[in-house]
């Protein structure tokens, strides 16, 4: 059996979508020959907690911790609210103010490549002391926080330890790395971090297709795609809603808001009475002001229900009783390699998925692959607006369903699978 030591900073009771992948691995590497140990910091700064998640953790699951020191933790002296918006990956709006235009600055050219930079010395001083008494065949360091591959890198170095670095997102390329201010000098250190651990990685794990074409021109080391995925039967059936629902699930930001969506249901409410009494627009997770005044300006603000972070077993049993999962993505070709981790789940659901995204992204294809709805760009106005038209018609006649195929291949134990392939190289 495989020894793993995996180096993570979001770990239960963290929530969100970061948590998910490495918890879900872990739960089911004991069926293909994999022994997990969990690195993991201390005393993080979770801006989402979910305490379901801790019922996940395998009983016999070695957890090996340490401290860590965030600046975050101090920044919150001036602004708790926008401290944590920033602590999960969410940027200020357009026009930011002068504290948060001070607060990005400091984030994007003194904490390289994030402020998690910190934990990265003591981390290498105490899993070096580990590795030299307990047998460990690989290290993985899982991204963003992408500092923690900086962890991996000087544990090879080191140590001449095999070493995977997973990344979950894209590292430079990311669609809000250009929110950060960086002055140059930093957008220049930030490559060649990116470089110097894409080439010293024995493999290179990612999520999508797109960032392992991204990658592939920036190195030769071998680089695999493990999707994220789905766990089976988490939830009970219920039943579907009455009202023709339309539920996004998870964060909904400035950037990421459809105008253009939110007009054509406008149009539609306005052509079509019933429709506009039967629509219900429900969003689980943080909803931007600037996407809740979109929807007061189109006069659908009487059709929204804002749930706000629901736990995430809450989040399952809302997308099976929706009528359409809505799935949103900026249109930049810069996000055509994110695969939101909620689109496996939505899957899962079994209910006919709506997605806007920018042209050539993966989740189109995922989409099309699986037969799971419909993929539309934000050029595409009149075809999204006669798919919202037959989706409420099918809905009258109480017909509206899916039948998608081929989606076993991203249920958790599949994907696991395919990562314990990986890792049983070594």
């Amino acid at each position: 059996m495989k020894r793993a030591l995996i180096v993570t900073y979001y770990w239960p009771p963290a929530g969100g979508p970061g948590v998910q992948r490495w918890l879900k691995f872990v739960k089911y590497f004991a069926d293909f020959n994999v022994k997990p140990i969990v690195y993991i910091p201390e005393n993080p700064t979770y801006p989402l907690v979910d305490e379901n998640f801790i019922a996940e953790i395998p009983a016999d699951l070695e957890i090996l911790k340490h401290p860590i020191k965030e600046p975050y933790r101090f920044a919150k002296v001036f602004s708790k609210q926008k401290t944590n918006k920033m602590s999960s990956g969410i940027m200020p709006k357009e026009k930011p103010s002068v504290l948060e235009k001070l607060m990005l600055y400091i984030r994007g050219n003194f904490f390289i490549p994030d402020a998690r930079v910190g934990w990265v010395n003591p981390s290498v001083k105490f899993l070096s002391e580990y590795i030299e008494q307990n047998l460990v065949d690989v290290v993985i360091t899982t991204g963003p926080p992408h500092s923690l591959h900086l962890i991996g890198m000087r544990l090879k170095e080191k140590l001449g330890i095999n070493w995977i670095a997973d990344f979950r997102d894209p590292w430079t390329t990311i669609h809000y790395h250009k929110s950060l201010r960086l002055n140059k000098a930093s957008q220049r250190k930030h490559k060649r971090l990116e470089a110097k651990v894409l080439n010293n990685a024995n493999v290179v794990t990612v999520t999508s297709p797109t960032t392992k074409k991204e990658f592939e021109l920036l190195t030769n080391t071998p680089i695999e795609v493990v999707t994220n995925g789905f766990d089976v039967s988490e939830v009970s059936e219920v039943p579907l809603d009455s009202s023709f629902t339309i539920s996004h699930i998870g964060s909904l930001l400035s950037e990421r808001n459809p105008e253009f969506l939110w007009e054509l249901l406008s149009e539609i409410a306005n052509e079509n009475l019933n429709f506009a009494k039967t629509l219900q627009l429900k969003f689980a997770g943080a909803v931007s002001d600037t996407v809740k005044t979109s929807l007061e300006n189109y006069k659908l603000a009487g059709n929204c229900k804002f749930l706000g972070y629901v736990p995430h077993k809450e989040a399952l049993q809302l997308q099976r009783q929706s009528q359409v999962l809505l799935l949103l993505e900026i249109n930049s070709a810069e996000t055509r390699a994110i695969i939101p981790g909620k689109l496996f789940e939505y899957l899962a659901a079994q209910r006919p998925i709506l997605a806007l995204g920018p042209v050539g992204s993966d989740i189109e294809t995922i989409l099309n692959e699986t037969n799971s709805g419909s993929f539309f760009n934000y050029s595409e106005k009149e075809a999204l607006k006669a798919k919202i038209i037959s989706l409420y018609e099918t809905y009258l006649k109480g017909n509206l369903k899916v039948d998608s195929n081929s989606i076993e291949q991203f249920s958790r134990k599949s994907v696991t699978k395919k990562m314990a392939s990986v890792i049983t190289r070594f």
